[in-house]
């Protein structure tokens, strides 16, 4: 408790010093943590995108469908199958069950390649609301020959809500699979590609057209957290052991979204190690200075009877107080700074570029809780390696020459 308050009182002695020290490890801090937080937010939003309009957390299939997305490897979907998906393990909350399949969408003079999904709708609102994407119309009604048209498709076929679509491909086991829908609506997908070429239309009816009745391509699961999702699919591969059903994650059915983030993050990290260099030399004129003013202190303290371990301990306490300070404080700064500029709004050609790439005009915050505290133990352990030159002098030091320096 004596060590705790002499490095204490030491601190404050010299309020400048202390400050400007803190100072440099709150910048450090706030800049490394607002860096990854802009990178890792605009993921965060791709990641969520892709993974609750496209593959869900979990996702179990038919074990061929992996390697050849056939209609021909779809699977029977049923109560039984649903209840037996949802009692292996307590933590899934959403299923929404889909088929989809590859067709051309076409008008009275021309045709597009067009993804087709069959889904139950009020399934697909506890995976992603898409509801709220609709730009004009309605959603289709469960059994009815209605569909939902993206944008994209929508233009380039030159179609709109009240015209009628003509689908024409292929269903399971090579049967004709082919009709005619009245489009009760259009939607601004989030996502790019599928805004360019996305048709959706009832389960029932897709099952029906397909000559699939009862069968699905896949079955998406969404667990209570999304840090659950890795706890779940291995609970649904020991329930699904021996069957023709095979389970796969987001990251196991999206790893070119990885890579890609990998990739791409691997800028904002070199930039932060060469911020932590740059800081770390600050920190070590800093105590340099500060070291070199207080060696007549550090003599003195010796000369009258201090032992060496017990004034390196005031000096560690001291390194670990001022750390400590600068690593929270920035913390806070960094939360705070992230809440008030979250989202960053894009203009003018900025806007412009992102909106032509598929993405909303905005840089989102992330607010992950282990950003915060790994980029704070970084320069907190780097303070701490810097401030062991202190007690390399102490143990070093000329007692005499120190005391009447």
């Amino acid at each position: 408790m004596m060590y705790l308050k002499l490095a204490w009182r030491n601190l404050w002695r010299n309020r400048r010093r202390t400050l400007i020290t803190a100072g440099a490890i709150v910048f450090a801090v706030v800049a490394a943590i607002v860096l990854q937080s802009m990178n890792r937010g605009t993921y965060e939003v791709m990641i969520d995108r892709m993974v609750s309009f496209g593959t869900g957390y979990v996702q179990i299939q038919d074990y061929r469908y992996h390697d050849e997305a056939s209609l021909d490897n779809a699977f029977y979907y049923d109560a039984d199958l649903r209840d037996r998906v949802m009692a292996a393990d307590s933590r899934i909350l959403h299923l929404a069950p889909r088929i989809q399949t590859f067709m051309l969408a076409a008008n009275e003079s021309s045709t597009r390649g067009a993804m087709v999904f069959g889904m139950d709708l009020e399934k697909e609102r506890q995976f992603n609301q898409i509801e709220q994407y609709l730009q004009e119309g309605r959603f289709f009604e469960s059994g009815a020959d209605e569909v939902v048209v993206a944008e994209g498709l929508a233009q380039r076929l030159q179609l709109s809500v009240g015209d009628t679509l003509a689908l024409i491909g292929q269903g399971r086991f090579g049967m004709s699979a082919s009709g005619l829908f009245l489009i009760t609506g259009t939607i601004d997908h989030p996502v790019m590609e599928m805004n360019n070429t996305a048709v959706f239309m009832p389960l029932d009816a897709a099952q029906f057209l397909l000559s699939a009745e009862d069968q699905i391509t896949a079955l998406l699961i969404n667990p209570s957290l999304a840090r659950q999702t890795d706890a779940v699919a291995a609970s649904l591969r020991s329930e699904l052991d021996g069957t023709e059903l095979v389970v796969y994650t987001w990251p196991e059915l999206l790893p070119e979204i990885l890579d890609l983030m990998e990739m791409d993050m691997a800028m904002p990290r070199l930039l932060a190690v060469i911020l932590y260099i740059v800081i770390g030399f600050g920190f070590w004129g800093t105590v340099l200075t500060m070291t070199m003013e207080r060696l007549r202190e550090f003599g003195v303290l010796l000369s009258v009877g201090m032992k060496r371990g017990s004034l390196s301990m005031v000096i560690l306490l001291e390194t670990l107080f001022i750390s400590i300070i600068g690593a929270l404080s920035g913390m806070a700064l960094s939360w705070t700074i992230l809440k008030l500029i979250d989202p960053i709004h894009l203009t003018g050609n900025a806007a412009e570029t992102v909106l032509d790439m598929g993405f909303d005009p905005v840089i989102p915050m992330s607010f992950a809780p282990d950003m915060f505290y790994t980029q704070a133990l970084f320069v907190f352990l780097i303070a701490v390696v810097v401030f062991l030159f202190p007690l390399i002098k102490i143990h070093r030091l000329n007692v005499l020459e120190a005391a009447r320096s």
